[in-house]
């Protein structure tokens, strides 16, 4: 039987690492490269600068290959850009005597510490001590609060992950849906919830996310009343006061949810 002949892509991956080698003479450069396709072409210039640096350098140099930062701009996650404005404002326009923050990144948590005081609720609490932040263990699908008490939250990019273990957290299909339910219990008489998620086409994509029809979600929070949906859209552009309709067959957008319990 004839042996199978490698593919083009094996045998163009087998001559990069023959030149690496050479070029770099066992100093083991591959063990922290990431070889992915859209490496590839980056690989060689990073390879060449290293040889430039050193003829140039007297210091001594370790390798830790960082590719792809050369762009023409500044990369962003439009999801996690956009959905900190959005709710930054809304808080800076209230004002409340302290917000209460449920599982959102870290970044958005302390930037929320120069507006007011600010409870950050978390299964993985901050390890951190800064002023005006006060971390605290706790699930979102048992909150640390009585019922109809906080008058300011936010859950940003957190339920969408509820129940698939990603996190550590028990295996649970309604995972996302116990998780609004518990929202809805601890926010108070006038009290403002803001809340996002991806939406589009709904679908699990076990472990990372579910996706959900921006409808799915307001019916969950069928106990308060919708103040403002905004989104960003499969393009990573921000749409203040949308449509919920126009969003449920996004690829993967993200829903940005203002509540209110009247």
């Amino acid at each position: 039987m004839a042996l199978k002949k490698p593919s083009d892509g094996t045998r163009h991956m087998r001559n990069l690492k023959k030149i690496y080698r050479k070029f770099l003479r066992n100093r083991l450069i591959l063990a922290f490269i990431d070889i992915k396709p859209q490496n590839l072409p980056r690989i060689m210039p990073f390879v060449r600068q290293y040889k430039k640096y050193k003829s140039i350098s007297t210091e001594q140099i370790s390798v830790a290959p960082i590719l792809g930062d050369d762009t023409t701009t500044t990369n962003i996650d439009p999801h996690y850009f956009y959905q900190a404005i959005w709710t930054a404002k809304h808080i800076a326009q209230t004002h409340p005597p302290e917000h209460v923050d449920i599982g959102s990144q870290a970044q958005f948590v302390a930037s929320l510490t120069v507006l007011t005081k600010v409870k950050f609720v978390d299964i993985r609490p901050l390890d951190v001590k800064l002023e005006n932040l006060t971390n605290t263990k706790g699930s979102i699908l048992d909150l640390p609060f009585s019922d109809n008490s906080i008058d300011s939250l936010s859950c940003l990019h957190v339920a969408e992950h509820i129940g698939l273990g990603r996190y550590g957290d028990k295996l649970d299909p309604e995972g996302t849906k116990k998780a609004c339910q518990e929202l809805t219990r601890v926010l108070a008489k006038d009290g403002n919830l803001y809340f996002s998620l991806p939406i589009g086409r709904e679908r699990t994509e076990f472990n990372a996310h579910r996706i959900h029809q921006p409808q799915t979600i307001i019916d969950y929070f069928s106990g308060l009343t919708l103040i403002e949906f905004s989104a960003i859209n499969d393009r990573g552009h921000l749409v203040l006061n949308a449509r919920p309709l126009d969003f449920k067959n996004s690829q993967y957008g993200c829903g940005l949810f203002h509540f209110k319990r009247t």
